[in-house]
């Protein structure tokens, strides 16, 4: 898939993808060197820990994020929103805010969220 690189729509698409589980989709909008982090739990250090994060290690099962505020300024995004799914088979619901900083290609190279659970 071919994905506009400004940090909007590449935080659309990240969206998307990750809510209709494509993992390989999701993983193209990513620098080889991504730095994620999770307050409360281990970073994910590079491409390779990305793509088991999200095809075994991610906690929630299914959802969908809804998107209440984006904000880009040059290379960084802020996103406030709120994610509905499913976690150990029980539904839950809470809110989010994550912020990325982008690369000169446009790709996301660091990520953070931050949410009003504790293991997500």
């Amino acid at each position: 898939m071919t994905v506009d690189r400004d940090p909007r729509s590449v935080l659309e698409s990240y969206y998307e993808y990750v809510d209709a589980g494509d993992t390989d989709a999701l993983l193209e909008l990513f620098a080889d060197d991504i730095r994620y982090e999770r307050p409360g739990q281990g970073a994910i250090d590079g491409i390779d820990e990305l793509r088991t994060f999200y095809e075994h290690d991610r906690p929630l099962e299914d959802g969908s994020h809804e998107v209440d505020r984006m904000i880009v300024d040059d290379n960084y995004a802020a996103v406030r929103g709120r994610f509905s799914g499913v976690q150990d088979g029980d539904d839950i619901a809470f809110g989010f805010a994550d912020h990325h900083e982008f690369d000169d290609d446009g790709l996301i190279v660091d990520r953070w969220s931050y949410t009003d659970r504790d293991t997500v």
